[in-house]
């Protein structure tokens, strides 16, 4: 387990060394792992997880299905909302579904359209790790919705490696500092060996070096 002072020093020193900027960047978390076989389906990390403090940008979710459950999700502010018909329709043109795919980054999709999903949109999404979360019938969506925008959704596929965004440069190095803690955490929790399977811990902003955390 790292300690969370030592992950501070580092996040100071990233912000710190990276070049001055008129706007606000991103703060990444790279994050390789070692004695670990990738090849085994069961060692890989997917995982969404909630950070305490965000992630500082608007995080974009779509919610596909039809009647309560998009009446839900225009009351949350839900950036699209696609209809069973649009599902179909997007299957028909690979473009426009690639770039809805790229931009959102967080899929919610009542379990009666989810056939219509996997036909459809399936090969756009399921590489992306972004298949819908299934949400039965009568769930109340806003609750989740709120918690996917302060999440950050962890995928190795079969490399030793990961990264993730865990905030802003306009949020404090404490803040950052308990994000990248929660997402350690949660990922040691996953791994065989814990943080045993864990060779280094690197903290950058968009356009600055890459500080290790010792």
């Amino acid at each position: 387990m790292v300690e969370r002072q030592k992950i501070l020093e580092a996040v100071r020193t990233a912000i710190e060394s990276a070049p001055e900027r008129k706007f606000s960047e991103s703060v990444d978390l790279t994050v390789n792992l070692k004695n670990i076989d990738m090849a085994q389906p069961k060692n890989r990390i997917d995982e969404t997880i909630l950070l305490p403090n965000g992630t500082g940008r608007t995080v974009g979710i779509a919610v596909l299905g039809k009647g309560e459950i998009t009446t839900q999700a225009k009351e949350a502010g839900v950036d699209l909302i696609i209809g069973p018909e649009e599902i179909e329709r997007l299957g028909g043109e690979p473009r426009e579904a690639r770039k809805m795919a790229n931009q959102y980054r967080f899929f919610l999709a009542e379990t009666a359209v989810m056939p219509l999903v996997g036909r459809w949109l399936g090969v756009r999404l399921g590489p992306r790790g972004k298949m819908p979360m299934p949400i039965p019938q009568g769930t109340d969506i806003r609750p989740i919705v709120e918690r996917l925008r302060g999440s950050v959704k962890i995928r190795t596929k079969d490399k030793k490696v990961f990264h993730a965004n865990v905030g802003t440069t306009t949020m404090t190095p404490e803040q950052l500092s308990e994000n990248i803690d929660a997402v350690l955490k949660r990922v040691e929790s996953v791994l065989e060996q814990g943080a045993l399977n864990v060779r280094s811990i690197y903290v950058k902003t968009t356009m600055g070096p890459a500080v290790k955390v010792e």
